[in-house]
């Protein structure tokens, strides 16, 4: 079970070179089902599991972002209707050599509390046989921080884990969480110190788990791989090389990958070397596309 509280409609394109001033012919646009937690789900469909997107939908980019999503495999949408409208994000390639990608990311509409309720709502009614409830991505504007530690009071006792991908108050006030997925400058910003070494950075994120926030932190480095941390162990993983095509995605491959794996029963460690593998192969993708599961097995089994 996936939530999303500021879902987008991803556009992507390409154009020869992006100039000011001038009007840049594109090509023909793709568009994707975007936002933290749809992402989520989707990777867990691609990768041969289920998942149920829970996202609030509003206005005619909210009905095009729920039929973009609607005939995945194991994937389920659930939409909560909103009076504003989703919003769209914007991406555009260049083809020119030493092409750069230039990503443009809309605020979102404010969502009402009972719109917000209701979405919070949606997912513990329907989380019940989940293994992982996953709550990944930005917040529309508004919503308090406090966020996803009331997600968590909310499901069931003995029921969904819940794993954490966010970043500054709402990951700063997240509790009760069992994984969460800081990067490194996130896990500074938590700590309120810079981390320069492994060690530091084990501490804080114990530290995480002291106040209650989560039980694993998993630490995103980048080019520097990710690191795996718990009460009783720690771990470094490098990163695994490949021609970086598109960034879109990549972190959220990751979570999926990672949560598929824990609900089949694998390790932490495992899980974190199946998301890494999910990360990189979304790497391989133009524009907004996801990983593809034949690039994630083979990226797993040569890592």
């Amino acid at each position: 079970m996936t939530l999303t509280l500021n879902p987008a409609l991803d556009i992507s394109t390409t154009t020869e070179r992006v100039v000011p001033e001038h009007k840049l012919r594109c090509d023909v646009p793709r568009r994707d089902p975007g936002g933290g937690g749809i992402n989520v789900a989707r990777v867990v469909d691609a990768l041969g599991g289920e998942a149920e997107a829970v996202f609030p939908a509003g206005g005619p980019t909210g009905q095009a972002l729920l039929a973009t999503l609607r005939g995945g495999t194991g994937l389920r949408p659930h939409a909560v209707p909103i009076a504003g409208e989703t919003r769209q994000s914007f991406t555009v390639d260049e083809r020119a050599e030493g092409r750069a990608e230039y990503r443009f990311v809309l605020p979102g509409p404010d969502l009402s509390a009972v719109e917000l309720d209701s979405c919070l709502e949606a997912v513990a009614e329907r989380a019940r046989d989940a293994a992982f409830v996953v709550a990944s991505g930005s917040l529309p504007p508004g919503v308090p921080a406090d966020i996803y530690a009331r997600l968590g009071a909310m499901l069931p006792p003995g029921g969904p884990r819940l794993i954490v991908d966010s970043s500054g108050p709402a990951l700063r006030e997240t509790r009760g969480a069992y994984l969460i997925k800081p990067s490194l400058r996130e896990l500074q910003m938590l700590a309120g110190r810079e981390l320069p070494d492994a060690a530091a950075r084990v501490v804080a994120a114990r530290g995480l788990m002291e106040d209650g926030i989560t039980e694993i932190v998993v630490l995103s480095l980048g080019s520097d791989g990710a690191m795996l941390i718990t009460r009783e162990e720690q771990e470094q993983f490098p990163a695994i090389p490949v021609p970086v095509r598109s960034t879109v995605g990549a972190g959220d491959s990751m979570v999926a990958a990672m949560a598929l794996a824990l609900s089949r029963g694998e390790t932490p460690r495992q899980a974190v070397r199946f998301g890494m593998a999910a990360g990189a192969a979304a790497l391989l993708r133009p524009g907004t596309q996801l990983c593809r599961r034949e690039d994630v097995d083979r990226l797993f089994a040569t890592a």
